[in-house]
């Protein structure tokens, strides 16, 4: 029998109380409720902190996309560089691009625990607020103990506010960032946002700045002196505070060998160094033609917008690539050639007073950088007057330089007076001088302003264009902007009209008085000749040739000058009303209009738009916009087919008849040849022009060209006034024309104009109008016989033949020809007959 035990177990009901029970005894002692409220309070500052600062902030995530404000690069028709529009000059790299020595450098003056810290150095930090709170009510700044993290989190996000609030905010935003991105992408970041002076932002275009190099060529003493930058780049400028900027330099040298980046003897090598920065950067973008540069911001603005008002494409944040049409060699020949011509005519004008000074206190040279005037020349400077004492000045430059200029070299009157210039000079006042062997001599900046455009003919692509004598301080680009008469560079239109309605080149106009009634109110209106003369019965040719006033006005009544003003709307030259004196240019219109009327004259009639930019490409390289929008299937093929050359469909329209349209370019050859621009003859190719001069006169014109390029020359003052009596547009703008040219057309071959299908070429006497058989067109500008060009049955029918090489013209009988003498027979010419010469040629003559 086995004895029974029993076992007692007792239920509480308060069992959970007594394990509260224990807490509370816990929370009874003192330590305890210390030690909490130590461990609580930061939680709680947290919370209250994120709820008061870091609630409203941007997303780190945005980093990830995030682009930061590019320059838009502009390039010339070959594809090279020539201008930047930027407000922050910027070069984007890829982290992978930055040599190990630029990290390096940047890390240990910046950031010596970036590569370990989760986005805020703590110990940093401390030593911050304890600095701060040391200059409280000193007004000194506090140091700012920012990671780099921190710096990109201020510099993208936030913006440079001074404050407790921005560095708690800064804090917050740099944990987000740590948690989105790695440390390379951060780095990439500073080093391509961070402001280093000379208005470089980043790394690359700093480089470039102060050393004129790119990163992967910098030295170590160059990267470590970039490195000392990023806190406040005026404080170490290489001019201003070269000990300053050493000093600093090397502290980061040494703090590179601490850091175990570099070895000792590399620090001292290193620190031997001069800062060796440059004064001016050599321009690897050649911020080259100024009027038509302008041109083309105008348009990208337009399109685009500054920033980011019309989209993310702004001219000075997209980072835009521009192609342009701007051929350099021709930009550099018509901006000579214009200004030459501008100087030609202000010669012995005397000197006119730019009416500009500065204060000649300290910052005179900064003052006289920035002082509106271009003086256009390579070889001319602007200057200010410091001092004047005896026979010389003292002048100044904008780098700070100076230089003596006798009275000698500034001996010309001034404008208006007989006094010589340099007895007006005064301190302070800015003049132009020009460098001539060891010295300088005064010159004038002409007041007589103009404007001319380069076009090509069968794509409209404007390849020059200046506006005036110098963009600098002059910004009114007259060749796209000026409103004027263009005189009788309006002409061709009128008799292209003319020949639409039934005339031919052929046709006999009266060059003789001509007078409209006007109306009650108006009276009787008369008009005459440049020259006051009359001419009597002449061809449309010659009166073209000579420029005849009251032949053009003539042929505009008969044509009806509705008809006229609509081809001129339908060339694009303007709107204008139905007046008589319309015909003679008496219409506003612009440099490029014209210009563009002549170049579709020249292309047969066939449309053309004038254009400066050829194509834009996002900063992703992807095109935005095509100035040609023709498709072009297999252009783009990586390796020839076999099959002819890919070429994009014709669309141009038909603007005018293409027979009228080669008939007065063959008249205008003629303008060159025998006429108002007989200056251009000896150039010695096909050429075809039309000078023009408006009343008073004010104004003086040429446009015209080759079967390639037609060029457009505008000549007058901005407020309308005579020039001269011996203004004219043959003897001021047609040299100009003349000059470039030379330039232009070097080594490049002779091209005739291209007559299109149907054109018939017929022999006529040039002067009246008449066939002509049995003689021959010489290469003589002023042959009597001349090939003429006619439409299909409208040549003329009367004939006139010539008897004996060089004889007289006879419109008699054959039984009026002169008697031959036997005794002294002339030598024959073999002279082809038309049959052969048809055969040999291959057309209708």
């Amino acid at each position: 029998m086995t004895a029974e035990t029993s076992t007692r177990f007792t239920l509480h009901r308060d069992a959970g109380a007594r394990f509260g029970g224990f807490f509370r005894n816990l929370w009874g002692r003192r330590w305890v409720r210390r030690l909490t409220f130590v461990a609580v309070i930061p939680v709680l500052l947290y919370c209250l902190l994120w709820l008061l600062f870091a609630r409203d902030l941007p997303s780190a995530e945005s980093l990830l996309t995030y682009q930061p404000p590019l320059p838009t690069n502009v390039r010339d028709i070959n594809g090279e560089p020539v201008q930047t529009f930027a407000r922050e000059r910027r070069i984007e790299l890829s982290y992978d691009e930055f040599p190990q020595r630029l990290i390096d450098a940047f890390t240990s003056a910046e950031d010596k625990t970036f590569f370990s810290h989760g986005g805020i150095d703590y110990p940093g930090l401390v030593g911050a607020v304890g600095d701060y709170v040391s200059k409280v009510g000193s007004g000194a700044r506090a140091r700012g103990g920012s990671t780099i993290t921190q710096q990109v989190a201020k510099n993208l996000l936030l913006g440079d506010e001074y404050s407790v609030t921005r560095k708690i905010k800064e804090a917050f935003l740099a944990r987000r960032i740590e948690s989105v991105l790695t440390k390379q992408q951060i780095l990439e970041l500073y080093l391509n946002q961070i402001f280093l002076g000379r208005n470089a932002y980043g790394v690359q275009a700093a480089a470039r700045a102060y050393f004129d190099k790119d990163v992967t060529d910098l030295a170590l003493h160059e990267a470590a002196y970039l490195a000392i930058l990023p806190k406040a780049p005026s404080n170490y400028d290489p001019r201003r505070n070269r000990e300053r900027a050493l000093e600093r330099r090397n502290w980061v040298l040494g703090e590179m060998e601490r850091n175990g980046k570099i070895s000792a003897a590399e620090r001292a090598a290193a620190q031997a160094e001069p800062l060796g920065t440059v004064q001016f950067a050599r321009n690897t973008v050649r911020n080259f033609g100024g009027y038509f540069m302008e041109e083309v911001r105008r348009q990208l603005m337009e399109r685009y917008g500054s920033e980011t008002e019309k989209g993310p494409n702004g001219v000075y944040t997209g980072g835009l690539w521009v192609r342009t049409s701007l051929d350099v060699p021709k930009q550099k020949a018509a901006e000579t050639a214009l200004r030459d011509g501008l100087v030609r005519y202000d010669r012995g004008k005397g000197w006119r007073d730019p009416g500009l000074s500065v204060d000649i206190g300290e910052n005179w040279a900064a003052q006289l950088a920035r002082a509106p005037i271009g003086v256009g020349y390579e070889d001319w400077r602007a200057a200010v007057v410091l001092d004047k004492a005896g026979g010389s000045a003292t002048i100044g430059f904008a780098d700070g330089t100076q230089a003596s200029l006798p009275a000698s070299a500034a001996s010309m009157p001034k404008r208006g007076t007989a006094t010589a210039a340099f007895n007006f000079f005064r301190p302070g006042m800015v003049i132009v001088v020009k460098k001539e062997g060891t010295g300088y001599t005064l010159r004038s900046i002409p007041e007589v302003r103009g404007g001319m455009v380069v076009e090509e003919v069968a794509t409209g692509r404007i390849l020059a264009m200046h506006g005036g004598f110098d963009a600098k301080g002059d910004d009114f680009n007259r060749a796209v902007q000026a409103q004027r008469q263009p005189g009788s560079t309006f002409k061709p239109i009128v008799y292209s009209a003319a020949l639409d309605n039934g005339m031919t080149p052929a046709s006999i106009v009266i060059d003789g008085p001509f007078c409209v009634w006007q109306g009650a109110g108006l009276g009787q209106k008369c008009f005459r000749n440049f020259s006051g003369g009359n001419a009597g019965p002449q061809t449309m040719r010659w009166g073209i040739e000579q420029s005849r006033n009251l032949m053009t006005v003539r042929t505009a009544n008969q044509t009806g000058m509705d008809k006229v003003t609509r081809l001129a709307r339908i060339l694009g030259v303007g709107e204008f009303p139905n007046y008589l004196s319309i015909a003679l240019g008496a219409g506003d219109t612009t440099v490029l209009k014209m210009t563009n009327a002549f170049a579709i004259l020249a292309n047969n009639g066939k449309q053309v738009t004038p254009s400066v930019i050829d194509y834009v490409q996002d900063r992703n390289g992807k095109v935005i916009f095509r100035a040609d929008t023709r498709p072009c299937e297999g252009c783009l093929a990586p390796d020839w087919n076999g099959k002819p050359m890919p070429r994009p469909p014709l669309r141009t329209k038909q603007l005018m008849d293409p027979m009228t349209a080669y008939q007065m370019v063959h008249i205008l050859e003629g303008v060159v040849q025998r006429g108002t621009a007989q200056v251009l003859r000896d150039l010695g190719r096909p050429l075809f022009g039309k000078t023009g001069t408006t009343s008073g006169p004010t104004n003086v014109w040429f446009i015209g060209g080759s079967p390639d390029i037609v060029s457009g020359i505008y000549m007058g003052f901005d407020n309308p006034r005579p020039m001269g009596g011996y203004a004219q547009g043959g003897t001021l703008a047609a040299p100009i024309f003349k000059q470039f040219a030379q330039v232009a057309f070097k080594d490049v071959p002779p091209v005739p104009f291209r007559a299109p299908a149907g054109i018939r070429m017929v022999r006529i006497d040039r002067r009246s109008g008449r066939k002509v058989f049995g003689e021959w067109p010489t290469d003589e500008p002023k042959a009597a016989v001349i090939w003429e060009a006619f439409k299909p049955e409208s040549e003329p029918r009367r004939t006139v033949q010539r008897y004996g090489t060089g004889g007289p013209l006879a419109a008699t009988a054959p039984a009026a020809r002169p008697a031959r003498r036997a005794a002294a027979p002339r030598p024959q010419t073999k002279t082809p007959s038309t049959s052969e010469f048809l055969s040999n040629q291959g057309g209708i003559y």
